[in-house]
């Protein structure tokens, strides 16, 4: 691992790294909030997944987190949305190839060599923290916006022993019924649908929910809205009375405006079940 930037931050360190990914086979670089009081012992951990065309550095630098993290005694996880570097496959669209990983092990060419995101924020990034910083495994929680708000439910809902909470920002809810899913899906995982569902947070919250808090947040002039269908969410958290909190914020889009103005609350919600 290697150390890219350290600056103080908030009484804590905003640190940027890069590291040999095994689950990838390419280098990647990842954002880490350290509270203050990291320097006394392992604190608990929120990790942000961020959506489509980001890198590490969209949330770390926008999203207004490290403030709130900081106030709450919070580390904070920035992972990239794709493997990078020569010889990665990419795609000519902005939906897929780098920056569009959409956080799954790809099985088809030319993509199953190294989009392996799935892999890289479940078990690879994991391993590497928990080894290098004082964080706390047994306090997880995890966030995104959209593809990363995808990643983030799918991810906690299939590991739900590993995460107390989850949230998401305009997550892309039904990814095998909509543009933003299909497309990358059927690159990615080839014509397996059952592949596909494992990915799909409306289909996963049918199966078997998540035993734990969820808060989401979508705006009601998000110009992906039709893409993102929270109501087919709305629909199957119903339907499982999951517990849950999920609202329609009147007047904001798909933009990191969004997410900052709604980042506090977040980040209290999972300190809530992180403190607890």
């Amino acid at each position: 691992m290697k150390t890219v930037s350290e600056n103080a931050c908030f009484g804590g360190v905003q640190g940027v790294y890069s590291h040999a990914s095994r689950a990838t086979g390419t280098d990647m670089t990842f954002g880490l909030f350290l509270p203050e009081e990291a320097r006394d012992g392992p604190v608990p951990v929120l990790w942000y997944l961020s959506g489509l065309t980001c890198t590490h550095e969209n949330a770390m630098t926008k999203a207004g987190a490290q403030a709130w993290a900081s106030e709450q005694g919070l580390a904070l996880v920035f992972p990239d949305t794709s493997p990078r570097g020569e010889g990665v496959a990419d795609d000519e669209a902005y939906d897929l190839g780098k920056g569009a990983g959409f956080y799954v092990n790809a099985t088809e060419q030319p993509w199953s060599q190294h989009y392996r995101m799935w892999n890289y924020v479940t078990e690879d990034l994991p391993a590497l923290l928990f080894e290098n910083f004082a964080l706390d495994p047994e306090r997880q929680a995890i966030t995104g916006h959209s593809m990363g708000g995808h990643g983030a439910l799918t991810i906690a809902m299939t590991l739900p022993e590993r995460f107390r909470s989850v949230s998401a920002f305009s997550p892309i809810c039904h990814p095998t019924a909509s543009d933003w899913g299909q497309k990358q899906l059927g690159a990615y995982l080839g014509d397996d649908q059952d592949a596909w569902d494992a990915h799909d947070s409306v289909l996963l919250m049918r199966e078997r929910g998540f035993d734990g808090p969820m808060l989401v947040d979508t705006g009601t002039k998000d110009q992906f809205i039709d893409l993102l269908m929270p109501e087919t969410l709305m629909q199957a958290v119903g339907q499982a009375r999951q517990q849950s909190v999920i609202r329609m914020q009147p007047g904001y889009d798909h933009s990191y405006f969004f997410v900052s103005s709604f980042m506090e609350e977040h980040v209290a919600f999972h300190a809530e079940a992180l403190y607890a």
